[in-house]
């Protein structure tokens, strides 16, 4: 037997299992969360608790949401941060009406394809100025609470500056990956140290962490609003930074910055209408994913069985080469939406994968016509799907001086090959992996959720979909189940799939089903990166929420 299997064998052999509960299957972690007069759920409890809060003195759900993505902000600095941009989905129940926002931003102005010419430059560096953005959270912010808030940003930003001037225990997840980041790019880029570190100690898990460099930008914003970001003080102090490191985001950029409102797409799967965002972000994949799968009979697919990771992942893998060819800003490409969800497409894919064999495949043929995730409900039925990140690694290492956050760096996503969808362009968007998604029934609301994690997102969301409706699981027995992961795709930057790529599994899956699914030319590993899911329910019937939150994260579900 090869070593490689035996490593798999002994991993597959330590249980997943939770404890032994009296209710509910063998992996979940604890029951879900029920309340009747709202719910949030997020990836740090004293970011939820914050959330809760504002929902007790009146506040709305958005205004809520908003608090909680402030908190996210200093408590888990790894994966968000107003350096960062931002999606939303947000169920309005006074009109019963879904409200998209795009407020992800542009690259800069002055920078163009030839500058990566002719100095050299085919990939977008993963750090340091050229893969900052405008960074798009601040003014999502002001967007949504301009349509959706009630209470004043500054009762909405007080709970957070309290704890970035007054100190907050750090969670034992964000102590990790605080360690990784931080300890990397206080050796290469200024003000890291200065800003995420405590006479030269990064935090650990249980140390109280100040930033009031945060807690300043926080309270600009609150009495200035939205333009002292983009044409304020901190727009000056942004610009003037990231030109001394070499850098091309001005001013200018700033200033001309704009969310979008947009329509968000779906898809009916099994009688549930799943909604997403359109491109320049993913979200569509799951959505075409859910069509090409919806042809087949879950009913006599038992979970984890290689039947079930074979389709799932085959799925997976015609869909990514579509997202690789036409996924982009549609302000500069015309994406073929319609057409790429139509269950005539859906079934023109399907046919394409054998039952019994993992197969390779190209993008369909189209005519041209066309990481922190939170949720909150309120007591008025309104529900928010919110997800914001700096994107990898905690961002560019750029952090301006005595602002207390740092830039993102989602120009990596750019492609610096011409002439495709997700090619680099002057005052473009680039392609966004993050996705917020929402379920409704009945043109009534369902669910609220996202699952964290980079290109995982979209299987993350099929998998907790199919839990729930193809497999009878509950909404925390959902997202604890064992995951898995296809990686090696075609990727929106230029790099071709690697062969049938791989399949990453969590413990828990069955050896017997695993060694099926390698005897169908599958290649099976672990060490995935299985995302991070929050989700509030609605049951219409009885006027209660139901929560759940990730058991791979820090975070919590509560309600009232």
């Amino acid at each position: 037997m090869k070593k490689g299997l035996l490593i798999l064998l002994a991993f597959l052999g330590i249980s997943s299992f939770a404890q032994d509960r009296l209710t509910g299957r063998n992996f979940a972690t604890r029951s879900e969360v029920i309340s009747k007069n709202g719910m949030v759920a997020s990836s740090q409890p004293l970011a939820t608790q914050i959330g809760l809060d504002i929902l007790k003195k009146g506040g709305t759900a958005v205004d809520a949401a908003i608090a909680v993505n402030a908190a996210l902000g200093l408590m888990e600095p790894t994966g968000s941060g107003v350096g960062g941009d931002l999606f939303a989905i947000v169920w309005d129940a006074k009109t019963e009406k879904l409200y998209g926002l795009n407020a992800s931003g542009r690259s800069p102005k002055t920078l163009s394809m030839s500058y990566f010419k002719k100095n050299n430059i085919t990939k977008i560096p993963a750090t340091g100025p050229l893969p900052v953005t405008v960074p798009g959270c601040v003014d999502g912010w002001f967007e949504l609470h301009n349509k959706f808030g009630k209470l004043s940003m500054d009762e909405i930003l007080s709970p957070t500056i309290a704890y970035a001037e007054e100190g907050f225990p750090v969670s034992e997840l964000v102590a990790y990956y605080l360690e990784g980041s931080v300890s990397r790019y206080m050796k290469q880029f200024p003000n890291v140290e200065e800003t995420y570190t405590s006479d030269g100690k990064i935090p650990g898990k249980g140390d109280l962490f100040r930033n009031p460099f945060l807690a300043e930008t926080y309270r600009k914003i609150a009495k200035g609003g939205r333009d002292e970001f983009y044409k304020g003080a901190i727009a000056n102090t942004i610009s003037s930074f990231i030109k001394e490191q070499g850098g091309f985001l001005s001013y200018e950029d700033l200033a001309n910055h704009h969310s979008e409102w947009v329509n968000p797409v779906s898809t009916n799967y099994r009688g549930y209408d799943v909604w997403e965002l359109p491109p320049n972000g993913q979200g569509m994949a799951a959505l075409q994913m859910l069509n090409i799968i919806e042809g087949y009979d879950f009913s006599a697919i038992p979970f984890g069985s290689a039947k079930h990771l074979h389709i799932v992942n085959e799925a997976k893998k015609l869909v990514f080469e579509d997202r690789a060819k036409y996924y982009a800003d549609m302000n500069f490409v015309k994406v073929p939406v319609q057409q790429l969800l139509s269950k005539e497409y859906g079934d023109k894919r399907r046919k394409l994968i054998d039952p019994n064999k993992s197969g390779t495949y190209q993008a369909g043929k189209v005519s041209h016509t066309g990481t922190v995730y939170m949720t909150v409900a309120d007591k008025e039925g309104n529900m928010v799907s919110l997800i914001q990140s700096n994107y990898r690694g905690m961002g560019s290492g750029m952090v301006p001086p005595k602002l207390g956050f740092m830039l993102q760096d989602r120009g990596e996503l750019f492609d610096l090959e011409e002439g495709k969808p997700n090619s680099f362009a002057p005052e473009k968007r680039p392609f966004h992996t993050i996705i917020p998604a929402f379920v409704t029934k009945d043109q009534k609301p369902f669910m609220s959720f996202g699952v964290m994690g980079g290109d995982f997102q979209p299987q993350g969301h099929v998998q907790i979909l199919m839990n729930m409706i193809d497999f009878g699981m509950n909404l925390q027995e959902a997202g604890d189940s064992p995951r898995f992961e296809h990686i090696g795709s075609s990727s929106v930057t230029g790099e071709l799939a690697l062969g049938q790529g791989e399949i990453l599994i969590e413990s828990g899956f069955d050896f017997e089903e695993i060694r099926k699914l390698m005897n169908m030319g599958h290649k099976v590993g672990f060490g995935g990166y299985y995302g991070g899911y929050q989700a509030i329910m609605y049951d219409a019937k009885r006027k209660v929420y139901f929560g759940a939150s990730e058991s791979r994260k820090d975070g919590q579900a509560s309600g009232y």
